[in-house]
């Protein structure tokens, strides 16, 4: 089958959704009698880009001040989406996200969460303006919707009113560079850093409201200053939407020296900081799915995380929950983990375990499920 698979995302620097979009062409491309096509958002290949677009963060931030912004992007992609079409012979359209264009065939879309329904306030309002326009749109179209859980599926049902076999789950999976590494393996990226193995705790994510970050400001803050200091905490992730939420907390805990913002790191660094933590931080509102909790458990590295969304239905038994407004539960779950080597060995275990039961390839055979019942195969 002809499938057209949108990865415009891409232009951006990656984070959850660039990194299912990469992950999933990678995997599909290995399923036989798929053949893909990409459109990147000005034009279509046969080859995914390895990077991002210089510069893309600057010139998005500055597209978002005009006036119809989206709608104006939404219009040039959708003029260069149709002169693609005319030159191939696309069987089935695959939206990875909630902008679906217009086809004239039959479209899988994937929705990985409802941030935009159950926490508004934390989209740019001509954005949630332009999702809510054309989510309801896509999923009114779409054959089949992929979500990442079933947490999602039943809220998507739920929400639209959709019948059971037209949503279907295909959890995400995790990249090879995210395993179990030691010390001298990591030591050529972590010196550079002025960090060593094991000797600190990291919160990954979009610094945003929704990732809920001032929780794990607050409960580091709460440790006692000896594990403070023996483990300062690392935030990765680079500026999103309304972070002036969290300027005022985060430039209080930076002045401290007990904690340190590195910003994005790019894939490979990402996943030797992250492999060399003590502990993930993951204290997140809501999560369609949650792909840092994964990482971390094949990494080798306990999470202690809210007990909120899709997040129990990842970490399964791994995950040290915590409820995500309790900031003294969160340090305490800290404590007792930094403290008590035989629980975070015992977590350890279980959360490799738990990560070999998601693949990316597994993803995509589900996804290709979803393509041939779009089809009517």
């Amino acid at each position: 089958m002809k499938v057209a698979l949108n990865t415009r995302i891409l232009q951006a620097p990656r984070t959850g959704i660039g990194q299912y979009v990469a992950a999933l062409a990678q995997a599909l491309g290995e399923q036989p009698g798929v053949d893909l096509d990409y459109f990147h958002g000005w034009g279509w290949s046969q080859a995914l880009p390895r990077a991002a677009l210089p510069g893309y963060s600057r010139w998005s931030s500055a597209a978002r001040r005009v006036p119809g912004a989206y709608r104006i992007r939404r219009w040039l992609e959708q003029q260069r989406f149709d002169h693609g079409l005319r030159e191939r012979d696309v069987q089935l359209y695959h939206e990875p996200s909630l902008w679906p264009l217009e086809f004239d065939g039959p479209m899988v879309m994937t929705v990985h969460d409802l941030t935009h329904v159950r926490y508004p306030q934390t989209q740019p309002r001509d954005r949630l303006a332009e999702i809510e326009r054309r989510v309801g749109e896509g999923v009114a179209r779409a054959e089949r919707i992929l979500v990442d859980s079933h947490f999602v599926g039943e809220e998507l049902r739920a929400y639209f009113g959709l019948p059971a076999e037209r949503v279907m789950v295909a959890p995400l999976g995790c990249a090879p560079r995210f395993r179990p590494r030691t010390a001298e393996q990591l030591r050529t990226v972590l010196a550079p850093l002025a960090l060593e193995a094991r000797g600190y705790l990291i919160c990954v994510g979009t610094l945003e409201p929704r990732k809920n970050l001032q929780q794990a400001l607050r409960a580091h803050a709460l440790l006692p200053p000896a594990l403070r200091e023996r483990y300062p905490l690392l935030i990765a992730g680079m500026a999103g939407w309304r972070q002036e939420q969290l300027d005022a907390e985060l430039a209080v805990a930076l002045a401290g020296g007990q904690v340190r913002l590195l910003g994005y790191l790019d894939d490979d660094t990402l996943a030797c900081v992250l492999a060399g933590a003590r502990l993930l931080l993951f204290p997140s509102l809501y999560e369609g799915f949650g792909l840092p909790v994964l990482e971390a458990m094949a990494s080798g590295v306990p999470t202690v995380l809210a007990r909120t969304s899709s997040l129990p239905e990842v970490a399964g038994e791994a995950g040290c929950f915590v409820e995500p407004q309790d900031e003294q539960g969160m340090a305490d779950a800290i404590q007792r983990l930094l403290e008590d080597g035989n629980e975070w060995a015992r977590l350890r275990r279980l959360g490799l375990d738990r990560a070999g039961a998601f693949s990316w390839q597994a993803c995509a055979r589900a996804t290709v499920e979803a393509y041939r019942q779009a089809m009517g195969g």
